[in-house]
């Protein structure tokens, strides 16, 4: 399966990319030429990363059954010192809430997705260690 998407640019570093299902807005920060008026591509990275792990989880948790009150999936990454920078850590901080979690099955779908199932993992530890930790909050 092929994917594509195609940059407009719009004017100084903004562009609007299209996909399939839809667009985003890119630009840069002040200090780096940019107005803010986009998302940066590296967080976008990072937001690709929490929503496939993500909606994972959802599919997962909905197979085994898995009731939780409410799902947080926080993604941080260091970037490297020198150009190219790039994520070299990465880490995934799952945090569920609910009455009566699971703990063990928590952890089952939790592993499915970081080693299994999400690409976009995968994809980034092509360069960067990617580290994960979960919490549970009873409620």
């Amino acid at each position: 399966m092929k994917n594509s998407v195609t940059a407009h640019w719009r004017q100084n570093m903004q562009y609007t990319v299209q996909n399939p299902e839809g667009e985003v807005n890119l630009d840069a920060s002040p200090e780096h030429g940019g107005e803010n008026k986009g998302l940066r591509p590296k967080a976008l990275m990072l937001t690709s990363l929490a929503g496939c792990t993500g909606m994972d989880i959802s599919s997962l948790f909905k197979k085994m059954r898995i009731d939780v009150s409410n799902v947080s999936i926080e993604v941080s990454a260091e970037l490297t010192d020198e150009h190219p920078k790039t994520y070299k850590n990465t880490h995934i901080v799952y945090t569920f809430q609910g009455k009566n979690l699971p703990e063990d099955k928590i952890k089952k779908a939790v592993d499915l997705s970081v080693n299994k199932y999400c690409g976009v993992i995968e994809m980034f530890r092509s360069f960067s260690e990617v580290t994960f930790e979960i919490r549970n909050e009873e409620l």
